[in-house]
């Protein structure tokens, strides 16, 4: 500490510093001098002073109603509501299907219990955590490992490979058998007590080790720890059922009698069991790395037991030929993207023309996607279900549209429509059934993945 002490005052030490490096009378007069004070800038000083940029920004040539005609579109089951969780994987995936299931039983109006999952999200990340902890107890606390696991305690983002290893775990129930709660569409204040507790927890499994404790005592004690974590989620999201009695239900009420299911027994017997980790490929397009190649992310799964994140990295058009065989069959994807950038909510679009932010600055932004996700600019943020394309004369993608889960009233009628171009931009991710994969990109995931550490700036939002 004192080395590095000593070595940051050497840096700063005013003797070092050329005449420009810091902030002097000299330089603030020069760049006070540089501004001009035109009519036009006192005019868009009290535009930008007194309105919100992005309206200010609004590209009026926009069209005010998106085109929504599309060549290939999966109906949709219904728009749901995450509200203000970060719940959006789940969504997405129980989503996805949900649409597969309705379509192979012909059932209306059906929804699956978000919450259920997510209590067992919840359960096991603490568990990852913990036991995390004790796997790295003899490194120091300055360890990046450690450091990452202290933290990310815990989240409500997610990816796809926890929803495969959710549902392979655990079952899923339909949504009137484990209704939402207040704190499941509101996750962030029982989450941060989750948190608080568990890192003092994992403080507590530390001192346990240095005082000499096994590692079958510190494994007994986390089990011990976890039945707090286990009763806080239960006063915030209820109990899970372990059996329920169900029927599919009808325009007329239930078409059948009622069944006793477990939930694992319910993804088996009336969503089909299929292995989600076996059937399907995450797509990635991240030019910041080489094309071809398989990734794995270290310690970045949702259980300890399951799955670390897996993917593919290709290039856009790869991506979008497997997206579009998916959709000419009526097949939704889990797909995942930035959907802050350029998003106007009023019309439900996604369009790199829909705010012209340089006119507005008179300056350019021109970093390309690479120098955006190195730079940590971009990255994905949200999960959606993608739904449709359209295609031009020459079978080329013009437009998509997703299935959000921001409600009904949001976006387009609850989706959002998004320009080919913005999707080459700001799409990240894409989760396809192996079948809709080219023989040589099957080939390709045989391959050793290449392992990069959990705080990789590419996958801090998980989503």
């Amino acid at each position: 500490m004192k080395k590095y002490l000593i070595s940051v005052a050497a840096f700063f030490t005013a003797g070092l510093m050329s005449a420009q490096q810091a902030l002097t009378p000299e330089v603030l007069a020069e760049l006070s001098g540089s501004y001009e004070n035109t009519a036009a800038d006192k005019a868009i000083r009290n535009a930008v002073g007194g309105n919100a940029i992005k309206k200010l920004a609004k590209n009026a040539a926009q069209p005010a109603v998106p085109d929504a005609g599309f060549t290939y579109k999966v109906n949709s089951s219904g728009i749901t509501d995450q509200q203000s969780s970060g719940r959006c994987w789940l969504f997405t995936g129980t989503n996805v299907l949900r649409a597969d299931v309705m379509a192979k039983t012909g059932m209306r109006n059906f929804e699956f219990s978000q919450v259920y999952s997510f209590f067992y999200d919840q359960l096991e990340k603490s568990n990852l955590f913990l036991q995390g902890v004790i796997d790295t107890r003899e490194k120091p606390m300055e360890d990046k490992m450690v450091e990452w696991l202290f933290r990310n305690p815990l989240s409500d983002g997610g990816q796809f490979t926890g929803v495969s290893d959710l549902f392979a775990k655990y079952g899923v129930v339909p949504k009137e058998v484990m209704p939402e709660t207040y704190s499941s569409d509101n996750t962030s204040e029982i989450a941060s007590l989750l948190k608080r507790k568990l890192r003092e927890y994992g403080l507590q499994l530390r001192e346990m080790s240095e005082a000499g404790a096994s590692q079958k005592k510190l494994e007994r004690q986390k089990v011990e720890m976890l039945k707090t974590v286990y009763r806080m989620l239960v006063y915030a999201y209820g109990e899970p059922p372990k059996t329920f009695r169900w029927a599919p239900p009808s325009e007329n009420g239930r078409a059948g009698a009622m069944k006793e299911y477990t939930p694992l027994g319910f993804y088996k017997e009336v969503c089909g069991g299929e292995d989600l980790n076996a059937n399907y490929v995450m797509l990635m397009n991240d030019p910041t790395r080489p094309y071809n190649k398989v990734y794995e992310i270290d310690y970045d799964r949702h259980t300890y037991d399951g799955n670390n994140w897996l993917y593919l990295n290709l290039p856009i058009e790869d991506i979008k030929e497997m997206a579009i065989a998916s959709l000419k069959d009526s097949s939704m994807m889990y797909f995942s993207c930035d959907v802050g950038k350029f998003l106007d909510a009023a019309t439900g679009t996604l369009d790199i023309n829909n705010y012209d932010y340089e006119s507005l600055f008179g300056t350019t932004f021109g970093m390309d996607k690479a120098q955006r996700i190195r730079s940590f600019d971009s990255g994905s943020t949200h999960a959606m279900t993608l739904m449709a394309v359209d295609l031009d004369e020459a079978g080329k993608p013009v437009k998509w549209m997703v299935e959000n889960s921001w409600g009904a009233a949001s976006g387009y009628r609850g989706h959002l429509i998004m320009t080919d171009e913005w999707f080459d931009e700001y799409m990240f991710r894409l989760v396809v059934n192996r079948k809709y994969c080219p023989a040589e990109i099957l080939e390709l995931m045989k391959q050793e993945p290449v392992r990069l550490p959990a705080w990789d700036p590419m996958f801090q939002n998980e989503l």
